[in-house]
Protein backbone atom coordinates (compact mmCIF):
# COMPACT_ATOMS: atom_id res chain seq x y z
CA UNK A 1 0.00 0.00 0.00
CA UNK A 2 2.62 3.35 1.30
CA UNK A 3 5.92 1.66 0.66
CA UNK A 4 7.51 5.72 0.72
CA UNK A 5 6.21 8.01 3.01
CA UNK A 6 7.14 11.71 3.41
CA UNK A 7 6.92 13.89 6.02
CA UNK A 8 7.36 17.23 5.67
CA UNK A 9 9.31 18.78 8.84
CA UNK A 10 9.10 22.32 9.81
CA UNK A 11 9.11 21.86 13.60
CA UNK A 12 5.56 22.59 14.47
CA UNK A 13 3.26 20.62 16.84
CA UNK A 14 1.21 19.57 13.64
CA UNK A 15 4.34 18.37 11.69
CA UNK A 16 5.26 16.16 14.58
CA UNK A 17 1.73 15.36 14.83
CA UNK A 18 1.96 13.95 11.41
CA UNK A 19 5.48 11.69 12.78
CA UNK A 20 2.78 10.46 15.35
CA UNK A 21 0.70 9.18 12.25
CA UNK A 22 2.97 7.51 10.78
CA UNK A 23 4.16 5.69 13.72
CA UNK A 24 0.46 5.07 14.17
CA UNK A 25 0.30 3.54 10.40
CA UNK A 26 3.80 1.23 11.37
CA UNK A 27 2.38 0.32 14.18
CA UNK A 28 -0.50 -1.09 12.86
CA UNK A 29 2.16 -3.51 10.56
CA UNK A 30 3.02 -0.50 7.59
CA UNK A 31 6.35 -1.72 6.36
CA UNK A 32 7.98 1.40 4.52
CA UNK A 33 10.87 3.72 4.20
CA UNK A 34 10.28 6.96 6.06
CA UNK A 35 11.49 10.38 4.46
CA UNK A 36 11.88 13.72 6.80
CA UNK A 37 11.57 16.39 4.43
CA UNK A 38 12.43 19.93 5.90
CA UNK A 39 11.99 23.02 3.67
CA UNK A 40 14.43 26.40 4.23
CA UNK A 41 13.67 29.37 2.47
CA UNK A 42 16.54 30.46 0.21
CA UNK A 43 18.67 33.32 1.15
CA UNK A 44 17.50 37.01 0.51
CA UNK A 45 19.81 39.28 -1.95
CA UNK A 46 20.93 41.14 0.78
CA UNK A 47 21.94 37.78 2.59
CA UNK A 48 23.69 36.81 -0.61
CA UNK A 49 25.47 39.89 -0.85
CA UNK A 50 26.82 40.66 2.08
CA UNK A 51 27.19 36.45 3.40
CA UNK A 52 29.27 33.88 2.04
CA UNK A 53 26.93 31.59 0.55
CA UNK A 54 28.29 28.60 2.03
CA UNK A 55 27.98 29.67 5.78
CA UNK A 56 24.78 30.55 4.86
CA UNK A 57 23.85 26.95 2.85
CA UNK A 58 25.45 25.42 6.10
CA UNK A 59 23.07 27.33 8.47
CA UNK A 60 20.43 26.12 6.36
CA UNK A 61 21.07 22.89 6.77
CA UNK A 62 21.91 23.38 10.34
CA UNK A 63 18.50 25.10 10.81
CA UNK A 64 16.87 22.42 9.46
CA UNK A 65 18.37 19.46 11.16
CA UNK A 66 17.42 21.51 14.47
CA UNK A 67 13.63 21.38 13.24
CA UNK A 68 13.91 17.76 12.11
CA UNK A 69 15.22 16.66 15.79
CA UNK A 70 12.27 16.02 17.61
CA UNK A 71 10.19 13.91 14.92
CA UNK A 72 13.54 12.07 14.40
CA UNK A 73 13.71 11.18 18.20
CA UNK A 74 10.12 10.20 17.79
CA UNK A 75 11.41 7.86 14.81
CA UNK A 76 14.38 6.52 17.24
CA UNK A 77 12.73 5.79 19.86
CA UNK A 78 10.31 3.73 18.17
CA UNK A 79 12.94 2.06 16.45
CA UNK A 80 11.95 3.29 12.87
CA UNK A 81 14.50 3.80 10.08
CA UNK A 82 14.26 7.03 8.02
CA UNK A 83 16.07 9.45 6.06
CA UNK A 84 16.15 13.26 6.61
CA UNK A 85 16.45 15.35 3.64
CA UNK A 86 16.74 19.75 3.48
CA UNK A 87 16.08 21.13 0.70
CA UNK A 88 16.14 24.96 0.21
CA UNK A 89 13.50 26.69 -2.04
CA UNK A 90 9.60 27.89 -1.70
CA UNK A 91 7.95 25.12 0.80
CA UNK A 92 4.82 24.07 -1.29
CA UNK A 93 7.20 23.70 -3.94
CA UNK A 94 9.96 22.23 -3.11
CA UNK A 95 7.47 19.49 -1.23
CA UNK A 96 5.83 18.70 -4.34
CA UNK A 97 9.04 17.90 -6.15
CA UNK A 98 10.44 16.27 -3.38
CA UNK A 99 7.41 13.82 -3.43
CA UNK A 100 7.88 12.99 -6.83
CA UNK A 101 11.70 12.66 -6.75
CA UNK A 102 12.04 10.58 -3.55
CA UNK A 103 8.70 8.35 -5.39
CA UNK A 104 6.51 8.65 -2.20
CA UNK A 105 3.23 6.52 -2.06
CA UNK A 106 1.89 8.96 0.83
CA UNK A 107 2.93 12.70 2.14
CA UNK A 108 2.09 13.69 5.66
CA UNK A 109 2.48 17.51 6.63
CA UNK A 110 0.70 19.56 9.54
CA UNK A 111 -2.53 21.02 8.79
CA UNK A 112 -0.34 24.64 9.78
CA UNK A 113 3.09 25.68 9.57
CA UNK A 114 5.25 27.59 11.54
CA UNK A 115 6.25 30.05 8.93
CA UNK A 116 5.20 34.07 9.34
CA UNK A 117 3.17 33.91 5.91
CA UNK A 118 1.88 30.65 6.75
CA UNK A 119 0.59 31.26 10.30
CA UNK A 120 -1.53 34.60 8.80
CA UNK A 121 -2.58 32.26 5.85
CA UNK A 122 -3.62 29.19 7.82
CA UNK A 123 -2.52 26.26 6.01
CA UNK A 124 -1.57 27.82 2.70
CA UNK A 125 1.06 25.69 2.07
CA UNK A 126 -0.84 22.33 2.65
CA UNK A 127 -3.57 23.53 0.70
CA UNK A 128 -0.81 24.21 -2.52
CA UNK A 129 0.74 20.70 -1.81
CA UNK A 130 -2.66 19.58 -1.97
CA UNK A 131 -3.93 21.02 -5.15
CA UNK A 132 -0.40 20.54 -6.49
CA UNK A 133 1.13 17.13 -5.73
CA UNK A 134 -0.13 13.89 -7.56
CA UNK A 135 0.40 12.00 -4.69
CA UNK A 136 -2.07 11.30 -1.93
CA UNK A 137 -1.37 14.00 0.66
CA UNK A 138 -2.73 13.32 4.10
CA UNK A 139 -2.98 16.89 6.24
CA UNK A 140 -3.13 16.26 10.15
CA UNK A 141 -4.29 18.58 12.84
CA UNK A 142 -3.76 18.69 16.03
CA UNK A 143 -6.51 16.88 18.49
CA UNK A 144 -8.91 19.24 20.21
CA UNK A 145 -7.46 17.53 23.54
CA UNK A 146 -3.64 18.99 23.66
CA UNK A 147 -2.91 16.15 26.00
CA UNK A 148 -3.35 13.98 23.06
CA UNK A 149 -0.95 15.30 20.90
CA UNK A 150 1.74 14.83 24.01
CA UNK A 151 1.01 11.39 24.49
CA UNK A 152 0.98 10.37 20.49
CA UNK A 153 -3.05 9.10 20.43
CA UNK A 154 -4.68 8.99 16.76
CA UNK A 155 -4.46 12.68 15.61
CA UNK A 156 -7.33 14.36 13.54
CA UNK A 157 -6.70 13.98 10.02
CA UNK A 158 -8.08 14.81 6.78
CA UNK A 159 -6.93 12.28 4.02
CA UNK A 160 -7.28 14.20 0.41
CA UNK A 161 -6.22 11.86 -2.59
CA UNK A 162 -5.22 12.81 -6.20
Amino acid sequence: MYANIMIAIDGSQESLQAVHQALSLVGRGLRAEIALVNVQEPASLLQLATQDSDAIAAAAVEAGEHLMAEGAALLDAAGVGYSMEVVLGEPATVLVDMAEEIDADLVLLGARGMGAIESVLVGSVSKAVISRCTRPVLVVKLPEDPAQAVLGDEPDTEEVES
